[in-house]
């Protein structure tokens, strides 16, 4: 397979439902639509749009991360002490390290493109 393209990812309307968010921390809990992109020859490599409803909810992922924020706004608090609150908008890129463990404060829906390291 050669290259993928995903045209207009930010508004692009092929999600899949996945349901709510793990540890819901507001009511209603948030709910994620996503679609899962494969890499030919790199079956571990977890990659993807991920999409949130406004709400807060804990973050409990062990990999690390590098995430473009696509569309929408919010705040990423992490529990690490010491450590301050992220914001964040369309546009932004963040970098988490692995074990990074908050709260996602989501305000306006959230798109990002992601990659599981």
């Amino acid at each position: 397979m050669g290259i993928q393209a995903i045209a207009q990812s930010a508004t692009m309307q092929d999600l899949h439902e996945q349901g709510p968010v793990a540890v819901p921390l507001s009511t209603p809990a948030c709910t994620i639509r996503g679609l899962d992109v494969r890499m030919p020859g790199r079956p571990d490599c977890d990659t993807g749009l991920w999409e949130c409803s406004p709400g807060r909810f804990q973050r409990q992922v062990a990999s690390g991360e590098v995430m473009h924020i696509l569309a929408g706004a919010g705040r990423f608090t992490p529990e690490a002490e010491g450590a301050a609150p992220v914001e964040f908008r369309a546009g932004d890129t963040l970098f988490f390290p692995p074990d990074t463990r908050g709260v996602w404060e989501i305000r306006e829906t959230v798109r990002k493109l992601y990659v599981m390291v």
